[in-house]
């Protein structure tokens, strides 16, 4: 009974990425655009220039029409898990919850928690690697820069 469990659940799955496939589909045409992608992420708060559009379709795109395909979709999702990881260690990091930054203090706190201490000078040190605007802080995305590195 186990694999039939194990592949109900799989077709549930697909069944809701089909559906959210639909939502960005916006066209119907069973592939999603740059735009269209776009326009999804912008009608749930979320801003994506149209460069970071394409990128996401260059990077998933498998038979580079410059489309997404449902398969091509799906790992799009799975990197959206992937995403949902790192925003929520990004926020184990923040001095204060919904700051939207890193300090070398805030490093140094969830450093120390982990067992490995570090000084305030090496903190700020680590974080200047990848401080990209140079206000001794980190930002979402330098943080997500730091962790891809």
């Amino acid at each position: 009974m186990t694999p039939r469990r194990n592949s109900s659940c799989n077709n549930s799955r697909e069944e809701e990425f089909k559906e959210v496939f639909r939502r960005f589909d916006g066209d119907n045409d069973g592939k999603i655009s740059a735009l269209e992608l776009r326009s999804y992420f912008g009608s749930v708060g979320e801003y994506m220039s149209h460069e970071d559009a394409e990128i996401v379709i260059n990077n998933l795109d498998t038979d580079k029409d410059n489309l997404l395909d449902f398969q091509d979709f799906m790992k799009l999702m799975e990197k959206e898990g992937e995403e949902e990881d790192l925003k929520g260690a990004f926020e184990i990091f923040e001095l204060e919850k919904g700051s939207g930054r890193i300090t070398p203090r805030s490093l140094q706190r969830v450093l120390s928690r982990l067992g490995d201490s570090k000084s305030y000078d090496e903190c700020v040190a680590m974080i200047q690697v990848y401080d990209m605007d140079g206000n001794g802080e980190l930002d979402y995305h330098e943080f997500q820069q730091m962790m891809m590195a």
